[in-house]
């Protein structure tokens, strides 16, 4: 794997099984009253992809490669969530975010075209958040697994979609509450049911999905507690649809915006220099960059026909969690940075076959938002203050040893946290950010639309090999340097480290949803790996999504059981 690694995004997804629900479905009258408020037409808005989310929109057209999802178990009264409040609440959000409602036009390969409609009426904007939603009676495993290994279930004209299951052992009565893994328990055990179900709850299943070239993970996690926020709250269906109605009228019932409703593409909101010197120094620093980055060490692979991606997840009880971020913060460094010193350590352990002597490369995920130009954010006031839903994030590689010296372990454990954490500050604090997430940008946006020609062409059948360029390069870093062989730069997998969601979820302002399991990812290509670490409801929670046709057999089981091995004995 030659320069540095393309991620899977998060941080790198049609299915048909419709299950008729048994909620009644919305008043006629309500319905008949909404159909009044009309604005004449339809205003259609559209712009053109930048290159970073033409990065995600080209690998993702065939299979749904990089379709991100996020499922949320959670305990309800039935009341809160019939079709018609969800239906409401659903139009409400995709009313105040316009990506969710747009599609995707593919004229060329460097012009790809978000297109929105703005919805002419009330009953136009419910039409549409009814077009995207179903109810199903699927557990949580079946839901992420039909989302991940099944047909595609987003597509060009529907860009996001919403599915909330009532599974079926769910209508019987509440077994009772499952023990959580206690302290001194040996064994990483599996979080199921977190709470109990009071009289007249019931559990439920909500899977968000949406294309990653619409925005990031934190979009997701925002637009869930703003969506369990509107459900939950005290207003009663009718006082929802009231503020369906006003926000309708706010926005398109008189005179539709001149301007964009659809925020603009990471890379206009990011200031670069018009200096012509300055641009080639940013051309450079990004080129130096690269070189540097140094990682020899993979999961062993092996060729199948098919991609399956299983997704095993590990829960924490909240006096372990709490023990687990004090010792770290006893040492200096976030969970997230212990995280990376656990994968280094669990692969020395378990890849035994490996090359000791090349460092083991990470990536994980960059958020761009503290960076944008205030200047463009005046000028997409409207879409940004009322929208969150645009990708704003960028990548970042740690670099550890791969080996492991015989004595005095849990010292080089914490020694490589400190390393992990020092690399992520440098690269969140270097003044080339900018620059080279522009460079990052344009190399991984023609790499994209190289690539994606090639597979069109493959398919047609007409694909030639690109003959050698008769024209000189242009002048690189090799031209300054002494020649030296490149280095390898393969990375031994992504880490998608959300930290404490708490912070994000108020689940104080919709306590009759009692919220207990988060699980997040996206569908893969062949023989991709994203280890996902977070806390929520007070409890760390660690998941592997991986292609376990895509590996050797046993060698990722053998790292996942490593990881659990090391969380035991140096986080406690």
């Amino acid at each position: 794997m030659s320069g540095l690694p393309t991620p899977p995004p998060l941080d790198d997804t049609e299915y048909e099984h419709y299950v008729e629900s048994s909620l009644p479905e919305p008043s006629t009258n309500a319905a008949a009253v909404l159909d009044e408020m009309k604005c004449p037409t339809k205003v259609p808005y559209e712009r053109r992809m930048g290159d970073t989310e033409l990065s995600y929109f080209l690998p993702s057209r065939q299979t749904g490669v990089n379709d991100m999802y996020l499922h949320l178990g959670f305990h309800a009264p039935e009341r809160l969530v019939r079709r018609p409040r969800v239906r409401t609440v659903y139009a409400i959000l995709r009313l105040r975010h316009p990506m969710l409602s747009a599609r995707v036009e593919m004229h060329d390969y460097d012009d790809v075209r978000f297109v929105y409609d703005a919805p002419s009426s009330v009953e136009d904007v419910l039409d549409d958040a009814e077009a995207n939603l179903e109810y199903r009676h699927q557990s949580k495993d079946e839901l992420i697994d039909t989302y991940l290994n099944g047909p595609r279930t987003l597509s060009n004209t529907r860009l996001s979609y919403l599915i909330l299951s009532q599974p079926t052992d769910s209508l019987l009565p509440t077994p009772p509450r499952t023990p959580s893994p206690s302290n001194s328990g040996s064994d990483v055990q599996q979080l199921h049911d977190a709470e109990d179900v009071v009289p007249g709850e019931h559990s439920y299943e909500l899977l968000i999905c949406a294309m990653h070239f619409l925005g990031d993970g934190m979009a997701l996690h925002q637009f869930a507690n703003d969506f369990f926020g509107l459900l939950g709250s005290e207003k009663d269906d009718a006082e929802l649809e009231a503020v369906l109605e006003a926000e309708w009228r706010s926005r398109w019932e008189n005179d539709a915006p001149e301007t964009s409703v659809l925020p603009s593409c990471l890379e206009d909101h990011l200031p670069v220099s018009s200096s012509r010197f300055r641009r080639v120094a940013a051309s450079i620093d990004f080129q130096l960059s690269q070189a540097s980055q140094t990682g020899g060490q993979n999961f062993p692979r092996r060729k199948h026909p098919d991609r399956h991606t299983i997704v095993p997840t590990v829960s924490f009880p909240e006096d372990r969690t709490k023990a687990m971020l004090r010792k770290c913060k006893e040492h200096g460094v976030s969970i997230s940075a212990a995280l990376f010193a656990v994968c280094s350590v669990a692969w020395a352990r378990a890849g035994s076959s490996a090359r000791g002597d090349l460092p083991t490369m990470m990536y994980s995920a960059l958020n761009l938002r503290p960076y944008f130009s205030k200047a463009k954010e005046q000028a997409q006031e409207r879409a940004l203050q009322e929208s969150y839903w645009f990708l704003a994030i960028g990548y970042f590689n740690v670099i550890l040893p791969s080996f492991l010296p015989k004595e005095g372990q849990e010292k080089t454990f914490w020694h490589r946290a400190r390393m992990a954490k020092a690399q992520s500050a440098r690269a969140a604090k270097s003044k080339m950010v900018v620059s080279r997430t522009h460079e990052m940008a344009r190399e991984r946006g023609e790499r994209a639309r190289i690539w994606a020609r090639e597979d069109d062409e493959k398919e047609r059948g007409t694909w030639v090999p690109p003959k050698p360029s008769a024209s000189p390069a242009p002048p690189s870093i090799k031209d300054i340097l002494p020649a030296r062989t490149p280095g390898p730069s393969s990375a031994l997998l992504g880490l998608s480290l959300l930290g404490n969601l708490d912070g994000m979820y108020s689940h104080a302002s919709f306590p009759a949803l009692k919220l207990h399991t988060l699980t997040t990812g996206s569908r893969q290509r062949h023989g991709a790996m994203l280890l996902f670490g977070y806390t929520f409801k007070g409890r760390l929670w660690v998941s592997l999504g991986y292609d376990e046709n895509g590996f050797e057999e046993g060698v990722v089981e053998r790292f996942w059981k490593e990881v659990g091995n090391c969380v035991e004995e140096y986080l406690g």
